[in-house]
């Protein structure tokens, strides 16, 4: 891995010729350099030549990667102890907030996960290479060092990036030691889809070494097993397992991604049961490839890329339901199940077939009908089943158990390979322990695995135990607050860059009608996750609240969540509630609380750098909404350590 293309001192810039500069840059590129790239890395010379000129101390790093994002700063200067960041907008006269975003982003990612840089300043810089020089603008920082992003013209570069640098109090930076430094990223599932869609390795993108390995072992061993099935013509499952947080999930992506890189006639799929998290990859996989032909200068279109998306991330009951309708094998030969364990049960999947697909009588559980879908190919294929915890929040799930079962009572000349934490009391024939097949290693931030621990102990009614998580978290606000409108300014005070702000709210938080959250409105999960932030369809708009089953496997960067009286603190503890018609019932059924205490676990636990909870007041005016509801609340969660929003 070349973190950066290009790092040379400015010193040794006028002894290298324009071609060896260029050939330095061409060589780490790992296919041919369209005319576009290369336009752009000759202006870039020629402007490094000046920069080096004007700032002969200054040491530059060109095309320097940001492994959770997947891309590369145009160049990077390290002057003093200060560290710049530029992007190059070629022909560009305007400063656009997308390019702006972009550059604040990758500011952002050095300062959260560049060790050496955590503690330095960072001046995020967007250049217009046509844009007429004018004024120059006002530098304003942050607390954590990094500042707000500057648009200059090509020629104001040098004497800003001096006159910042002038003001250092710290010795100067050691490029070699900064170049080495450990780079921790912690990507969203969406990053990680798009850089490993990209063609990024695993452990490009993993924070911790430990894991990285870990998801290398698991990846080669999945795919010598598959190399060994094609060999046999053996039809084979592996089962992935792993502690929480170990990259389940990116594993399978990572898998997924590598055989359609180089085994494109597998038609390798990734395969899910959760819509929303569907529609969001594939939607950023099609915005992604979009961006990266353009930079590239190689002509495409949103169809195009769109249909290249869907055939890689599929809605498994879509996969299901186009395997009804015949009875040929699948285009697919290797298929990686994200949740296998979400599958349906047979009382669900029968249910189904009869009241949606007019077809009675269906006695298969929907992993045996999957097996048996890709048991048509008459010579080999992979299933690849990724088995994650808890977080229940939907009826009729299967279980790990019944994929075993089915194996054991339908399909005894599969070749099954299981980890030994997979225990169970099935006969299956043709078994192959695989102790590389469970991910050991969490690569969760400190800092997301206290916030779980803080979250159960919230949900388990433990404030005592919350509360000392909390004091934990000293760099992860937890606030709490009575007024909407204070919580969407704090959120619009937070977001910097391409960071995700949005409301969220419990499916059944029916009575924040009141406040404007109407959570039976729908939202479009692509766009409220992916838009533009001045998209009154995004996120960023805290307009929409999207609920439990469209958050799901997702992350935003700051929350709002909106609670309301369906989960309330009373005297002996949680009590959970549903709004029917026009009046709120208790809900006795355990499996049901149970299903609702979780769905408050997944909004919880959504955002990755800060949480308000929004608590309403409550009217003696409307028996639906009476004041007793929410102080209950509010005065629980203050107990658990939420600290008031001033």
């Amino acid at each position: 891995m070349h973190r950066a293309y290009l790092s040379v001192a400015a010193s040794d810039v006028s002894s290298a010729s324009d071609s060896e500069l260029y050939g330095e840059l061409a060589l780490k590129l790992p296919f041919a350099v369209e005319p576009a790239q290369r336009a752009a890395w000759e202006y870039e010379i020629q402007h490094l030549r000046l920069l080096a000129r004007d700032l002969p101390d200054a040491h530059f790093m060109l095309e320097f990667l940001i492994p959770r994002m997947g891309r590369r700063a145009d160049l990077v200067v390290l002057l003093c102890d200060v560290v710049f960041v530029v992007e190059y907008k070629i022909g560009a006269r305007h400063f656009e907030r997308s390019g702006l975003d972009q550059v604040y982003g990758y500011g952002l990612d050095l300062k959260h996960f560049h060790e050496p840089s955590h503690r330095l300043p960072i001046v995020p810089i967007l250049v217009a290479t046509e844009a007429p020089s004018g004024e120059g603008e006002t530098l304003h920082w942050h607390e954590d060092g990094l500042a707000r992003p500057l648009r200059v013209a090509p020629a104001r570069l040098a004497p800003l990036i001096a006159q910042i640098a002038g003001t250092a109090a710290h010795p100067p930076i050691l490029a070699r030691e900064w170049l080495n430094g450990r780079y921790r990223p912690t990507p969203t599932i969406v990053e990680a889809a798009q850089a490993l869609y990209r063609g990024h390795q695993v452990d490009e993108i993993s924070r911790s070494e430990a894991g990285a390995e870990n998801l290398t072992r698991t990846a080669d061993y999945v795919a010598q097993a598959i190399e060994t099935a094609k060999r046999d013509r053996q039809k084979i499952i592996c089962f992935i397992t792993g502690v929480p947080g170990s990259g389940k999930t990116l594993a399978g992506l990572n898998l997924a991604t590598a055989r359609q890189r180089a085994h494109g006639d597998e038609h390798a799929v990734f395969l899910s049961g959760n819509g929303p998290l569907v529609d969001v990859l594939r939607e950023a996989l099609a915005i992604d490839a979009i961006a990266v032909a353009k930079e590239a200068g190689i002509r495409t279109s949103k169809v195009a890329e769109e249909r290249k998306a869907a055939a890689f991330i599929q809605n498994i009951h879509h996969f299901r339901d186009d395997a009804l309708a015949t009875t040929a094998a699948p285009i697919e030969k290797v298929a990686v199940f994200d949740e296998a364990q979400r599958a349906w049960d047979v009382e669900q999947t029968s249910k189904f077939m009869r009241e949606k697909k007019g077809q009675t009588g269906f006695s298969m559980s929907e992993p045996e009908f999957l097996l048996s879908v890709m048991d048509r190919h008459p010579d080999w294929c992979a299933i690849i089943c990724l088995v994650g915890g808890g977080q229940e929040i939907n009826t009729g799930e299967a279980g790990i158990d019944e994929w075993l079962r089915a194996l054991e009572r339908s399909f005894p000349h599969w070749q099954a390979h299981v980890p030994s934490t997979l225990r169970h009391g099935c006969q299956i024939v043709q078994e192959v322990p695989a102790p590389d097949l469970h991910l050991s290693t969490s690569i969760r931030s400190f800092r997301a695995e206290k916030l779980s621990d803080f979250v159960g102990h919230v949900v388990a009614g433990d404030a005592v135990a919350a509360r000392a998580v909390a004091a934990e978290l000293p760099n992860y606000p937890v606030l709490i607050t009575r007024d909407l409108d204070k919580a969407r300014t704090w959120l619009r005070e937070q977001r910097r860059g391409n960071e995700r702000s949005g409301l969220l709210a419990s499916s059944n938080a029916a009575r924040l009608k009141p406040h404007g959250i109407f959570i039976k409105a729908k939202i479009e999960p692509a766009k409220w996750f992916l838009a533009s932030p001045d998209d009154v369809r995004s996120s960023d708009m805290l307009e929409d609240a999207a609920t439990e089953f469209d958050v799901q496997g997702l992350e935003l960067d700051w929350a709002c969540l909106c609670w309301d009286a369906n989960f309330r603190h009373g005297a002996n503890g949680w009590e959970v509630h549903r709004f029917k018609g026009s009046r709120w019932e208790s809900i006795n059924d355990p499996a049901r609380k149970n299903y609702l205490t979780n769905s408050y676990r997944v909004l919880l636990t959504r955002a990755r750098q800060g949480l308000v909870v929004f608590v309403p007041q409550g009217t003696g005016e409307d028996p639906t909404r009476p004041s007793a509801y929410y102080d209950g609340i509010f005065s629980f969660l203050e107990a658990c350590g939420f600290q008031p929003l001033e």
